[in-house]
């Protein structure tokens, strides 16, 4: 061999060497786990799911083929605009008045704390622990809560006061105000822990200094405080929406979509066209769909995260 040949060769392998070794060091050796991982438990269901949308399966027989006919049957449905109307009030009622609620606990704890009053500990551990309650737990405590019969304990209370059963699961309005109300709840305690955490980035400074320029509490509301937290309060207001919109587990073990069809949000609408009616192929098109706006959500929340933190 020629000795020409024979340096190549070994420069070669030294390369080849060194370039393992490169990628030994880096980041890359440590994320093929959990790139196989996100491949086999996230990204390949999600495209059997997407092709699985342009087929006439169901749940009985094996034989299938592709057609945009799921999404024709999807789209031309009036119950799917019915659905995407509950979603948005269950949605739109839920972000609301957890974002208020939890903002109003954030503020009295944290006023609380300045004053050195007792209990605004335990606050913080109830709220941590209700935030930390399984989805069907919650479900479960409510359906005991909302129970129509005279010893249902709100309809108990509330007879005392002359007003008669209340029909929580029965009435079709007041069924989605209730599991509402419940994931009111729910997501009440994670907006005052992301509040309260926001609050406590606020330096006394400024606080002293609106205080000395004679601000009241509501201008030092309106003009420092929430000012000073606005990427944290548009950050709980996005994950307070992802997580509304994917809410499955309370509602399937409080109402299960009922009375009707009342409470069906398009999560729930997915679960019961493929479980219960056994069409898998309409089914998986409201699960796409569910996917793309989820797409969407994720991509709005990492760009104001990266807003936030450049800020």
């Amino acid at each position: 061999m020629l000795p020409s040949a024979t340096i190549s060769a070994a420069t070669r392998k030294k390369s080849l060497s060194y370039g393992l070794w490169r990628i030994s060091q880096g980041p890359v050796l440590w994320l093929i786990p959990l790139a196989l991982v996100l491949v086999t438990f996230f990204l390949y269901p999600a495209l059997e799911v997407v092709r699985i949308s342009f087929t006439n399966s169901d749940m009985i027989s094996n034989t299938y083929h592709y057609t945009f006919n799921s999404y024709i049957r999807m789209f031309t449905d009036a119950s799917f605009y019915n659905m995407i109307w509950i979603t948005f009030f269950f949605v739109s009622f839920s972000v609301i008045f957890q974002f208020l609620l939890g903002f109003i606990i954030a503020l009295t704890v944290d006023k609380g704390e300045h004053l050195r009053m007792k209990g605004t500990v335990v606050a913080r551990t109830v709220a941590l622990v209700s935030w930390s309650i399984p989805g069907v737990v919650i479900g479960i405590i409510w359906n005991i809560l909302y129970n129509e019969s005279p010893s249902g304990i709100i309809n108990y209370l509330i007879s005392f006061v002359g007003i008669g059963p209340v029909p929580f699961f029965t009435s079709p309005v007041i069924a989605l105000f209730a599991i509402s109300v419940a994931n009111v709840w729910r997501g009440t305690a994670q907006s005052m822990i992301l509040l309260y955490a926001g609050l406590k980035t606020i330096p006394m400074d400024v606080i002293e200094a609106a205080n000395v320029d004679g601000a009241n509490s509501w201008r030092k509301l309106l003009s420092v405080i929430i000012p000073s937290i606005r990427p944290v309060i548009v950050i709980n207001i996005l994950l307070n929406i992802i997580n509304t919109f994917n809410t499955f587990d309370m509602i399937m073990s409080l109402t299960g979509g009922g009375p009707g069809r009342s409470t069906e949000v398009l999560v729930l609408s997915s679960y019961t066209t493929i479980f219960q009616l056994l069409d898998l192929g309409k089914g998986s098109a409201i699960a796409v769909l569910l996917l793309l706006i989820n797409v969407v959500m994720s991509v709005i929340y990492i760009r104001i995260s990266k807003e936030g933190v450049s800020t």
